[in-house]
């Protein structure tokens, strides 16, 4: 079986967690089924400007036309992006790309059972047109906004239901965004929920040991509880809430992990707040290095507006770390024991309120990471095993 994915949700030499699980899926597949081979085309917006007064921008100048990740040949082709205009002429622009990298593939020999694609728009829409052109079925898996914000603008809906409409089979990283995939018009009977999984060996359990350890080696404040939020830097992950909230926590540290455009801003809150000094950025980290600030931490807490299935609630449970996370979309469905944490109202006395019960009487460390252990991978890769499978005999016969 040789799966081509496509997506422009995957790392790249510029920003190596960019993505990341969609490339951590599938590294899992291949490994639960080593008969798959995969090659990915993973676009990347054109920049010219590598300077970093350019901001967010800046990284994308620097990304390699092709690379080898996880022992798979990641092909990065360059797409144009509009200010202003991007949301419309985006997917067509994207397909060029996609189009032109399939087609020097294409000459080289290869061939491709099925495309497995990420992220119903722009990308799920550029997919369409070139699956359509090679004669190659494809799916599409929703990863939130996708599904649960770009459909209110009435184009992108409508090219969503297009996707909906073409591809063979229709993946949701969570029950919350397969519904609304079915209320948005997707056929119930092509709509499958594959959640992510955690990588139980990259982020494994601390003891109260362990974790006066770290907070010595990182170094982090040895005094009173230690909260980390993490995410982009951006008003849709919350941070601001979580700041705010520290005025009412006052024995609490914070940390922030992340970068983004709203750094300044969070900074200057923080100092509004009276809190600055017990606030904490330490930038964006590698997994390996997050691992360790999860194990360090009493609580996660994630303040999104908007989440499908938001990886980092995983990582602190199988850490150890309980959570306290907004009760909104897929959120529930991970959060749904006493030893994962607690969901609260997206405001800051919400959250500060929450923060105080999960610390007045938490679960252990080792319930909140057997609780983690039933999200493996393994459920989801025969998940994906069985739809390619079918896809590909159907059109066989």
């Amino acid at each position: 079986m040789k799966i081509l994915t496509i997506s422009s949700l995957y790392p790249n030499n510029k920003d190596p967690k960019h993505g990341i699980f969609v490339e951590t899926r599938l590294r899992h597949l291949r490994k639960d089924y080593p008969e798959i081979t995969a090659v990915v085309i993973a676009p990347v917006p054109w920049f010219p400007f590598a300077a970093p007064r350019f901001g967010e921008y800046s990284k994308f100048a620097g990304v390699v036309d092709v690379e080898t990740r996880e022992g798979v040949l990641v092909y990065h082709p360059k797409y144009l992006v509009i200010p202003k205009l991007g949301m419309h002429l985006t997917p067509w622009f994207m397909a060029r790309s996609i189009r032109k990298c399939l087609q020097q593939l294409v000459a080289e020999g290869q061939t491709f059972d099925v495309i497995d694609g990420h992220y119903f728009y722009p990308d799920g829409v550029a997919i369409t047109k070139v699956a359509a052109e090679f004669n190659i079925p494809f799916t599409c898996t929703a990863r939130g906004t996708d599904i649960n914000l770009i459909p209110a603008f009435p184009v992108a809906r409508r090219r969503i239901n297009e996707v909906f409409s073409k591809a063979r089979h229709l993946m949701a990283v969570c029950k919350a965004l397969a519904d609304e995939m079915i209320a948005l018009g997707a056929p119930r009977s092509k709509v499958t929920v594959l959640r992510n999984g955690v990588d139980l060996e990259l982020f494994q359990a601390s003891d109260d040991v362990k974790k006066q350890q770290l907070r010595s080696t990182l170094p982090l404040p040895s005094d009173g509880p230690l909260l980390l939020s993490v995410g982009w830097l951006i008003e849709r992950k919350g941070h601001f809430l979580v700041i705010a909230a520290l005025a009412n926590l006052p024995a609490a540290q914070l940390v922030i992990a992340g970068n983004g455009p709203d750094l300044s801003e969070l900074q200057q809150l923080a100092i509004k707040l009276g809190v600055a000094e017990r606030v904490h950025f330490v930038g964006a980290l590698e997994q390996s290095q997050l691992s360790q600030y999860y194990q360090a931490a009493d609580a996660l807490i994630l303040a999104s507006s908007r989440e499908g299935w938001a990886n980092v609630l995983l990582e602190a449970m199988a850490s150890g770390t309980p959570v306290v996370a907004t009760n909104i979309w897929g959120t529930p469905e991970v959060v749904a024991a006493n030893a994962a944490g607690l969901l609260v109202e997206r405001n800051a006395d919400a959250i500060a309120a929450g923060v105080q019960t999960l610390l007045a009487s938490p679960p252990t460390r080792e319930a909140t990471r057997q609780y983690a252990e039933q999200f493996t991978w393994q459920q989801t890769s025969a998940g994906q095993y069985d739809i390619f499978s079918r896809i590909i005999n159907r059109d066989a016969k």
